[in-house]
């Protein structure tokens, strides 16, 4: 056989063909091949690369407010995917309505809680004021949008030019222009705003002011405000039914949350959110709706519950725990799956809505406060 392959081919009769096993065709065919250039061994052979795998179709950003980072949790395994660094104190997040970009509250002033003299606190530092945009993809901060002192929440408009910003420092809302990266108006609101929404039709955009007890109501086309709503004691956060008919305020220091009906820009009624045993009074912060509007979900602080409000009863139908100091929340867009931030555990927890219980807790960073989601 060796003589086959060096090209020198004995005469064969059928006798000999039928010893090799080889047909004339098949010999032809054999001595050809023994012809060609020997074979490369395995590791000489270029393999192309394997194909990226796709993202995946939901993914959770969490802002971490010590670390100064965001994990972001792939939606499909409920597994941290990437670590980003962000900036000093992130806290409100927001993503862009085609889901392309973050935007992320940063802020220089040192934490500081209820009933802290800021007289004794260390300076702030604001060169670290901003929103960071930040690539919904790769997680790298693209630029830092000086947006006023001390941002803490803001909002997106819904054709993603526009962003709307509370400066606590300076009882103001700025409108920013996204192409230019400028503050194009200061609304003057109330003490210490911190909460911002947008109506869902996009026409008003409205504020929490703590320290005044109101939410202030601002024209988005014409950057004035509109009005004042008494609501009660320390407002936090706002959320719409999906009509944009009513809104719902967290009031932190009433244990609370406050309706107001948002055409007509007025107060409605309370719905007191009521304790368990000698546990300490709920001390509502983050809130969500359901997309079907059937619920309102409510995150409760150091009380450590959510709530699940009927929006027609205008009650509370039941609440269970979820995590030391659960603050941020966003829902999987079917409605079936909550996130929240648990701040002093330094995790987030995956629940479901429909069994009313806690399916998974995944590790965050130092101190997770809000959180987005994007799905595609």
């Amino acid at each position: 056989m060796h003589d086959l392959c060096c090209g020198i081919i004995p005469p064969m009769t059928p006798r000999h063909r039928l010893a090799f096993g080889l047909t004339v065709p098949a010999l032809v065919l054999f001595v050809v091949a023994c012809s060609q250039e020997p074979a490369k061994p395995a590791a000489e052979v270029a393999l192309a690369p394997a194909p990226a795998a796709p993202p995946p179709a939901v993914r959770i950003y969490v802002t971490n407010e010590t670390s100064g980072d965001l994990t972001v949790i792939n939606g499909d395994t409920q597994t941290v995917m990437a670590t980003a660094s962000l900036g000093k104190r992130p806290r409100g997040i927001q993503a862009s309505p085609d889901g392309k970009m973050l935007y992320v509250a940063l802020s220089g002033s040192p934490p500081a809680g209820p009933g802290v003299d800021p007289k004794t606190l260390p300076p702030a530092d604001r060169t670290a004021d901003g929103i960071g945009e930040v690539d919904a993809d790769t997680y790298k901060l693209k630029r830092v949008i000086h947006a006023g002192a001390d941002p803490e929440q803001l909002a997106v408009s819904r054709d993603g030019t526009r962003l709307y910003v509370a400066n606590e420092d300076t009882e103001t809302l700025s409108v920013v222009d996204v192409a230019s990266g400028t503050v194009i108006a200061a609304v003057k609101v109330g003490e210490e705003p911190e909460g911002v929404t947008i109506r869902p039709d996009g026409k008003v955009v409205y504020v929490t002011c703590e320290g005044d007890g109101a939410v202030f109501a601002i024209d988005t086309q014409t950057n004035t405000l509109l009005k004042r709503i008494p609501v009660g004691p320390r407002p936090r956060s706002i959320a719409f039914l999906p009509d944009g008919s009513r809104g719902y305020v967290s009031l932190e220091n009433q244990g609370a949350i406050a309706v107001f009906d948002a055409t007509q820009q007025k107060f409605l009624r309370l719905i007191t959110l009521e304790g368990q045993g000698n546990t300490p009074k709920p001390r509502p912060m983050g809130l969500a709706v359901n997309p079907d509007g059937s619920t309102v979900y409510v995150t409760t602080g150091s009380f450590g519950h959510l709530f699940f409000i009927d929006p027609v009863k205008n009650a509370t139908v039941t609440s269970f725990e979820v995590g030391q100091r659960p603050w941020g929340i966003a829902l999987m867009p079917g409605g079936t799956i909550a996130y929240t931030a648990n701040g002093p555990s330094n995790d987030v927890s995956v629940v479901d809505l429909v069994a009313k219980q806690i399916v998974k807790k995944i590790t965050a960073g130092n101190r997770p406060w809000g959180v987005a989601i994007i799905a595609r």
